[in-house]
C-alpha cells in the first residue's frame, strides 16, 4: 500500500534533555495540525530534524526507536551543520533574499555547500525509507534541493513540494548565484504549491527565464514529465481560535478577557516573531504618529506589542531588538501618564490560553509585515471574533493573507499616512460594519481551513499521479513496439508519414538552423531504400528548405502543411491564392518593428511570425494584437491561423496535413501505416489514417494518436530499431 511521506526541516516534536533523560513534546503549529487532520487513509511517515544536536550513537538509536513508534524518523544534524545549513544558508541567504531584504543576504559558498550536503543527508534517509508507490510531500525553503535528489533515485515516484514563504520576483531571484540549482531541485517535484498567485507567477517567470521552460496554465513539461504549479493558500484550525476555552479552559480564558477589558480602553494588538520582515519599527512609529495627530485618543487606546524572541545571536536581529526597545522606551517615557501606558511591550511568547484571550479582548489587530508568505495571526484574530462579531483587522498588502482577507483595512506598511489613517478608521468603525466585514471573512476561513489546505494539496497530487498513470498506458511500450516491428516486417506495402520539427529534430531559436544531422539522414535513407516503403516528410516547412535539406534523398514530401505536394520528385499545389499575403505581411512587419528579436518567415502560400527569442509574455501580447487585427483583415478571406510553438502562421483554410495524408492514401493500398508528429497540426494526419494505423504523438499532450512517445531521442531510437529489424 502507498504511504504519505512528509519531509520538513523540523519534526512535529520537541526533544528536551533533563538530567540525562530524554523528553518528547508535541510541537504546536499549522503544518502539524493540517497534516495530522488529513482524512486520507494513507499511512503517514514524517521525516525531519528533531530540534536537538544528538551525537551519542546510543541516544540516536533510542530517539530513532522512540519516534518510530509515532511514525517519525529523525535526521540527526551536527552543530556545525545546524550553523551552516540552517542558521547560515537557510536563514541568512534564502530567508532575507526571498523576503526582498537583499541587503541582509549572505552569499557564502561554505553555507551553500552545507545546504547541499544536508539536503543530500535528508535524501539518503528518505531514499532508505520510501517505496516506489509512496506519495512524498516536501516542505519549505530549507529543502529546496530535495525533490530532485529523491527523483534521481525514484524517477517515477509522486513528489509534492510546498513553499511556506514568498517566492520573489525574477529580478530578485536571479541575483542568487545558485539560482539554477535551486530551480532544478524544485522541479524534481510533480506538484509545487504556493500561498498566492503572485508567488506562483514569480516562480513560473524564473523557470522560464532561467530554465527556458514554458508553462501552459501552470503546467510545465520537464523532460517529458508534467509538473503542476498551483496556489494553495494555507488556513488555520478555525474552531481552535474561535473557541479557545475548549482547549485552555473556560475560566482561564474568561478571566483573562475580563482583566484585559477592565480599563475600558481600545486595545490594538500586534503579535510577531522578531524579524526584520515584520515591519515592527514602522508599526510603532505609525502608532506614535497617530497619538500625536489625534491627541483626543491619548489615554483611550493602548498598543499591546508582543514580540517573540528569534535568532537573537544574529546581528541584524539584535539590532532590530535594540531599535524596538529604544522606540518603545522613548514613546512610553514621552507620553505615559500615571494611569495610562501607550504601549504595553512583551518580549516573549504567550501560552495558548492567554493568547486566545488576548485575541478575544482586542478591538483591533495591527498585522503589517513588510513581506510575509501568508501570516496566520491575521486569520487567527478573525476567527476569535466568531461570537462577538466585534473587531477590526488592519492588514498589510504585503502579506499573503491580504489576498483572502479583502474586507480588512488593507495598508501599505511603508506609508505612515496610510497607517495612521487606518488606525483612526478602525477605531471609529461602527459595530454594524465590523460585523459585516468579519462575517464575510469568517465564512471564507471556515471553508479554507488548514485541513482543507492539506487535503486539497494531497488530492491534487493524487489526481496528477492518476493522470500520469493513465498517460503512461498510452506510451508505446516494449510489447507494443514488438507488435509494431512484427507488423512492419510482415507488410508488403508500407506508408510512413513523418513530421520534421519537434519529431525528427528538436527545436532551436533560429528555425533555419535545424539542419538534419547525419544520423537522421542515414535513418531516412535506409527507410527509403527498403523495398515496399513509401516515406513521406509532412511538414510546415517551405518546399525550398525541405528540398535543400532532404531533396537528395528523393523522398515524397508535403510542405507548408500540405499546400505543396512532392511525388515522383515533382512539386504540385492545389488551386489556391496567395494575394492575401501582402496585407498580412504588413501587419506582421509592424509586430517585428515593435518586437526586437522576432522575425517573419515567408513561404509560397503562407506567412509566419516567429517569437522564439523574445519574452514569452510580450510574445503572447503581440499574438493577441495580431489575432484581433487579422480577424478584421480576413473577414471575407478563407484563411486559417495556426498557433504553434512560439510561432503564428497564416495559411489558406481547408488545406492541412490531413488532406495531404489523404492524397497518399488514395494513391495505393497499404498494409502497414505509421505516422509520427508532435503538435496540433499533426492531429489532422492522425485523424485521416485508419484506426489500425500506428499513429504516434511526440510528448504527453492529449491526442487523437493511438500512442505517445516521449521525445525526439525516442523517435530516433524507434526508427532505428525499425530499419535495423
Amino acid at each position: 500500500m502507498p504511504r504519505l511521506i512528509i519531509i520538513s526541516n523540523r519534526l512535529p516534536v520537541t526533544i528536551d534533555k533533563k538530567k540525562g533523560e530524554l523528553f518528547y513534546y508535541p510541537s504546536a503549529g499549522g503544518l502539524a495540525t493540517g497534516l495530522n487532520s488529513l482524512d486520507t487513509k494513507l499511512e503517514r511517515l514524517w521525516i525531519g530534524w528533531p530540534g536537538q544536536e544528538i551525537n551519542d550513537l546510543k541516544e540516536q538509536e533510542k530517539v530513532t526507536n522512540d519516534l518510530r513508534e509515532e511514525g517519525l524518523i529523525p535526521v540527526f544534524l551536527s552543530q556545525k551543520e545546524i550553523e551552516l545549513y540552517y542558521e547560515g544558508f537557510s536563514n541568512e541567504t534564502i530567508w532575507p533574499h526571498f523576503h526582498y531584504f537583499t541587503q541582509y543576504t549572505t552569499y557564502n559558498e561554505e553555507y551553500w555547500k552545507a545546504y547541499q550536503a544536508v539536503n543530500a543527508k535528508f535524501a539518503a534517509l528518505v531514499n532508505a525509507n520510501i517505496q516506489a508507490e509512496d506519495f512524498v510531500w516536501v516542505h519549505d525553503y530549507q529543502l529546496m534541493l530535495l525533490p530532485a535528489m529523491i527523483r534521481k533515485e525514484f524517477p517515477n515516484i509522486s513528489i509534492g513540494y510546498f513553499l511556506h514563504i514568498p517566492f520573489p520576483s525574477y529580478e530578485i531571484f536571479r541575483i542568487l548565484p545558485w539560482r539554477e540549482e535551486i530551480l532544478e531541485g524544485l522541479l524534481g517535484a510533480d506538484q509545487i504549491g504556493f500561498h498566492t498567485f503572485d508567488y506562483m507567477r514569480h516562480f513560473l517567470s524564473a523557470v522560464y527565464r532561467i530554465g527556458g521552460y514554458e508553462h501552459n496554465f501552470g503546467k510545465l513539461t520537464i523532460n517529458n514529465r508534467i509538473v503542476n504549479v498551483d496556489v494553495f493558500p494555507m488556513g488555520i484550525d478555525y474552531d481552535k481560535y474561535a473557541y479557545p476555552e475548549r482547549i485552555a479552559g473556560k475560566d482561564l480564558v474568561l478571566h483573562q478577557v475580563k482583566k484585559l477589558r477592565s480599563k475600558k480602553r481600545k486595545l490594538i494588538i500586534s503579535i510577531d516573531r522578531l524579524d526584520y520582515s515584520k515591519g515592527i519599527p514602522q508599526r510603532i512609529k505609525s502608532f506614535e504618529r497617530f497619538i500625536v495627530e489625534h491627541p483626543e485618543y491619548q489615554g483611550k487606546v493602548t498598543l499591546i506589542l508582543i514580540v517573540v524572541p528569534s535568532r537573537t545571536h544574529v546581528d541584524q536581529y539584535q539590532e532590530l531588538k535594540d531599535e524596538v526597545d529604544t522606540l518603545v522606551g522613548r514613546i512610553d517615557g514621552q507620553y505615559r501618564t500615571f494611569g495610562w501606558s501607550p504601549i504595553q511591550y512583551f518580549y516573549r511568547s504567550f501560552p495558548f490560553g492567554e493568547l486566545g484571550a488576548l485575541y478575544k479582548a482586542a478591538d483591533i489587530a495591527m498585522i503589517t509585515p513588510l513581506r510575509d508568505g501568508m501570516n496566520l495571526v491575521a486569520k487567527e484574530f478573525i476567527a476569535s471574533k466568531e461570537e462577538s462579531k466585534k473587531g477590526v483587522l488592519i492588514l498589510s498588502e504585503m502579506a499573503g493573507a491580504a489576498n483572502e482577507l479583502t474586507e480588512a483595512i488593507i495598508v501599505n506598511p511603508q506609508d505612515s499616512n496610510d497607517m495612521v489613517s487606518a488606525i483612526h478608521r478602525a477605531i471609529e468603525m461602527p459595530e454594524s460594519e465590523q460585523a459585516t466585514r468579519l462575517q464575510k471573512m469568517q465564512d471564507r476561513l471556515k471553508i479554507y481551513t488548514v485541513k482543507h489546505w492539506a487535503s486539497t494539496f494531497m488530492q491534487e497530487q493524487m489526481d496528477l499521479k492518476a493522470f500520469k498513470d493513465q498517460k503512461k498506458t498510452n506510451l508505446l511500450s516494449d510489447t507494443q513496439k514488438e507488435v509494431l516491428l512484427k507488423d512492419y516486417k510482415a507488410a508488403e506495402k508500407r506508408l510512413i508519414l513523418l513530421d520534421y520539427d519537434g519529431t525528427l529534430m528538436g527545436f532551436q531559436n533560429d528555425p533555419k538552423k535545424v539542419v538534419p544531422d547525419q544520423e537522421l539522414l542515414d535513418i531516412l535513407e535506409k527507410f527509403k531504400n527498403t523495398e515496399g516503403n513509401k516515406v513521406v516528410i509532412i511538414s510546415g516547412r517551405d518546399k525550398h528548405t525541405l528540398d535543400k535539406w532532404l531533396g537528395h534523398l528523393k523522398l515524397d514530401m508535403a510542405a507548408e502543411h500540405g499546400v505543396w505536394i512532392k511525388r515522383r520528385n515533382e512539386w504540385k499545389t492545389p488551386d489556391v491564392t496567395n494575394t492575401w499575403k501582402k496585407d498580412v505581411r504588413h501587419v506582421l512587419q509592424s509586430l517585428v518593428d515593435r518586437t526586437p528579436g522576432s522575425f517573419i518567415e515567408e513561404k509560397d502560400y503562407s506567412i509566419a511570425w516567429h517569437y522564439r527569442m523574445i519574452d514569452k509574455g510580450l510574445g503572447e501580447k503581440r499574438v493577441r494584437e495580431f489575432r484581433d487585427v487579422l480577424l478584421y483583415l480576413t473577414a471575407n478571406l478563407d484563411l486559417q491561423v495556426l498557433e504553434g510553438n512560439k510561432v503564428v502562421e497564416v495559411k489558406n483554410a481547408g488545406i492541412n496535413k490531413g488532406k495531404a495524408t489523404s492524397y497518399w492514401l488514395m494513391k495505393d493500398n497499404y498494409d502497414f501505416m505509421m505516422a509520427i508528429g508532435d503538435d496540433s497540426t499533426d492531429e489532422d494526419t492522425f485523424k485521416a489514417l485508419p484506426e489500425n494505423a500506428y499513429t504516434i504523438k511526440v510528448g504527453l499532450d492529449q491526442t487523437a494518436a493511438r500512442f505517445n512517445i516521449l521525445g525526439v531521442e525516442n523517435v530516433r531510437k524507434l526508427l532505428t530499431s525499425i530499419v535495423e529489424s
